[in-house]
């Protein structure tokens, strides 16, 4: 997001674990355990009220007794997600995840926060540079024949072709990319013509809200969604600026808390479960699933949050729904033995420690199926903070970079695009490099409407320009000292994956 603390990677190793979380959504061990115990005893005990994720087998009677087992434990159910076999409860008992644990058919069970359910007043980091109305005005006076006003700042669509596919196939607006996220301006000029309001709503707390309006961002500073939507799909319609495929719809899916902007898991199964119901073709997850930055499986609670978010995102997979999401902006090697994970829990105090990222995740980047992108810059190197990983990236993208400057305008060498109130900003991240793939994907599915999940992805690496590892030391930041190693593979590598996604090649 807007103080570089996206995303996302896809599960390299161990294909046991991929396997496991693929077709069980649950280790075999913790399965096993669950189907020991009988319904826990009533409880008095009294504590913070906090959410949790329960995860079961998917037939009715299982889930009745599981919601019966709940309340004795003094739980109350928000929502039950028959269809995945997750209900998202509130609890004050300060044993309910070790209660419920123990209750048969319960595969998966934990808090998804370290802090209570009540406002926690952390304010996230800025990190928009808008564009002020006199900067518009001469970005725009140098904008070229059947340019829009603002394009001859965005470096980013010439990098991958976008501009001249669009003159060849701007996309279907029978393919809706849903933006799962802060929230999304729909009354923005540049993406109202595209805004498809039946698909969008807000998931905050674990619940679909579709009334209206109410996918849109609760602050104009919660700006990170906006400007995710018209990096997609801002319309060629001679105002500000354009999406990577402006002819296809966007639809906003609100997921962050309206106090902290954090992305808890109850939120994020609401929204996948939501896009997949509602026939969203693509989703764009520019975000990491809060409090923690990886996941660990030997913790219980990180360990469910695993399952629902993965069990959610398998659903959409299977209804014909393409995720992508952003690799994270740590500079982290994902393909590496040990990373010093000093910022969770997030929503709390946190705590320095030391994981194994083939064993504790970053999702929903690192799920399987999920297709991770990298960031690139102007001048088509790793954006100095782009997380990377030989075998865990797919793709690369335009995601900015302040030391790679453009020949622009503005000579900014971030990603210019929309933002709440009908304005226009810069931003860098992973956050901007996923929805560039995502909007490349979303012209091959316009191209390809019988393309699935699997296939596009296959379609989008086929794509992909690999530049290969640098033949220098990467120095990202030019300080002189070596920032990240890439590692070469035969047809991938750990910056790129298979390579920059182009949409040029996509249209034709």
């Amino acid at each position: 997001m807007t103080h570089l603390r996206s995303r996302r990677r896809r599960i390299a190793a161990p294909l046991g674990l991929v396997l496991t979380l693929a077709t069980l959504g649950v280790a075999p061990a913790a399965a096993q355990a669950a189907t020991s115990a009988e319904v826990p005893t009533a409880t008095t005990q009294t504590g913070p009220k906090l959410p949790y994720v329960v995860n079961t087998r998917t037939d009715h009677r299982t889930i009745s007794a599981v919601e019966k087992a709940i309340a004795k434990a003094g739980g109350e159910v928000v929502i039950t997600y028959r269809q995945i076999g997750v209900i998202v409860v509130h609890s004050t008992n300060p044993s309910f995840g070790e209660q419920i644990r123990k209750v048969r058919g319960v595969q998966s069970a934990g808090a998804t926060r370290t802090a209570p359910l009540a406002p926690a007043g952390i304010t996230q980091e800025g990190g928009t540079d808008r564009l002020s109305a006199a900067e518009a005005a001469k970005v725009s006076g140098e904008a070229g024949p059947g340019q829009e006003p603002l394009e001859a700042d965005q470096w980013d669509l010439r990098a991958i072709g976008a501009d001249k596919a669009a003159k060849i196939n701007p996309g279907s607006g029978k393919v809706t990319v849903g933006v799962i996220d802060t929230g999304v301006d729909d009354t923005h000029p540049d993406l109202a013509p595209n805004f498809s309001a039946s698909q969008s709503a807000s998931c905050v707390g674990g619940k679909p809200d579709t009334s209206p309006g109410a996918w849109r961002p609760t602050d104009p500073t919660h700006d990170h969604g906006t400007h995710v939507a018209g990096e997609i799909a801002a319309a060629r319609n001679g105002v500000g600026v354009a999406g990577v495929a402006p002819g296809v719809k966007v639809a906003g899916i609100k997921v962050s808390e309206p106090d902290t902007q954090l992305f808890f898991p109850e939120s994020v199964v609401c929204a996948f479960v939501f896009a997949a119901d509602k026939g969203i073709e693509i989703t764009n997850n520019s975000y990491y699933v809060d409090p923690w930055l990886y996941n660990c499986m030997d913790d219980p609670d990180q360990r469910a949050i695993v399952d629902a978010v993965n069990r959610s995102q398998l659903y959409a997979q299977r209804k014909g729904t393409l995720n992508v999401a952003a690799a994270g902006n740590s500079n982290h090697d994902l393909d590496s033995d040990a990373i010093v994970d000093d910022s969770s829990p997030d929503d709390s105090t946190p705590v320095e420690r030391t994981i194994d990222p083939h064993e504790c995740f970053d999702i929903p980047t690192q799920l399987p199926g999920v297709v991770t992108v990298s960031s690139t810059g102007v001048k088509g190197a790793k954006s100095y903070f782009s997380t990377y990983g030989k075998g865990v990236v797919d793709v690369a993208a335009p995601g900015g970079d302040k030391y790679q400057i453009p020949d622009t305008p503005s000579k900014n060498g971030r990603i210019l695009s929309t933002l709440p109130g009908g304005g226009w900003g810069f931003k860098q991240g992973t956050s901007m490099a996923s929805p560039h793939a995502a909007g490349v994907a979303a012209l091959l599915k316009s191209k390809y409407p019988w393309a699935g999940p699997t296939a596009l992805q296959s379609m989008l690496k086929a794509q992909a320009d690999n530049p290969g590892c640098p033949t220098e030391p990467y120095d990202g930041d030019g300080d002189g000292v070596v920032d990240a190693w890439c590692k070469e593979g035969k047809r991938t590598n750990g910056f790129y994956g298979a390579g920059i996604v182009d949409a040029l090649d996509a249209v034709n």
